[in-house]
């Protein structure tokens, strides 16, 4: 049975406000409001994006500056270190909160079967508005009400989850490079082969957890 994506009356006025504009804009990139979406996060240039689906590929619409995050480049592992995760999440529709103190949001599902592997905890880790954090990734209050209009009609429109990709910086070679003395080198060496896979074919892998870390595959 499929899940109910909820709704507040809060959502429902955005929502009705942002959509005829919305309309507007996606239709002069040729993308149609309800096609499959995918987010992608990075932390170094905070810059949240938003990808929709054309053609069985994903096109970028639009990205929105992330005004909030906490902690450094590296993973969350713990509650209460102030760390904004980084990794493979997706959101079913149940995860999103249309009611939240923080204008909507939606959560990441931290932890996830990578961070469970490697013993890491907590929990409400969010995409949010208000810009202020506390682990979360916050954005305006204009930007969480475009985010949250595109992902709820996708849901609506029978995508069953979106996936959200987090990255401590764009994932190119000189990037890794630098980083190379980093304790996460190896960490971040596994996200790249995620980022490289959807530059590569234009579509977020399937992604699973063997042994500790992540492998990807076709979606």
């Amino acid at each position: 049975m499929a899940e109910v994506t909820p709704e507040s009356s809060r959502s429902r006025a955005v929502i009705a406000r942002v959509t005829p504009r919305l309309e507007r804009e996606l239709g002069v990139e040729d993308l149609e409001l309800g096609a499959p979406v995918f987010l992608r996060i990075f932390k170094s240039t905070r810059q949240l994006e938003v990808w929709l689906e054309k053609d069985a590929r994903f096109e970028l619409f639009r990205s929105y500056p992330i005004c909030s995050y906490s902690g450094d480049l590296g993973p969350k592992l713990r509650t209460g270190d102030l760390q904004s995760p980084e990794g493979f999440y997706f959101v079913t529709p149940s995860r999103l909160n249309p009611a939240s103190r923080f204008h909507l949001s939606f959560n990441l599902g931290y932890p996830n079967a990578y961070d469970r592997a490697h013993g890491r905890t907590g929990s409400f880790l969010m995409v949010h508005g208000s810009c202020v954090s506390i682990g979360c990734y916050a954005v305006t209050d204009e930007g969480i009400e475009e985010i949250y209009t595109l992902v709820d009609a996708a849901l609506r429109g029978g995508q069953s989850f979106f996936r959200v990709h987090i990255f401590p910086f764009p994932m190119t070679d000189k990037n890794l490079a630098e980083q190379r003395d980093s304790r996460w080198s190896g960490f971040w060496t596994n996200l790249k082969d995620g980022y490289d896979w959807f530059e590569e074919y234009g579509r977020p892998p399937n992604v699973e957890v063997v042994d500790g870390r992540y492998l990807f595959g076709e979606s």
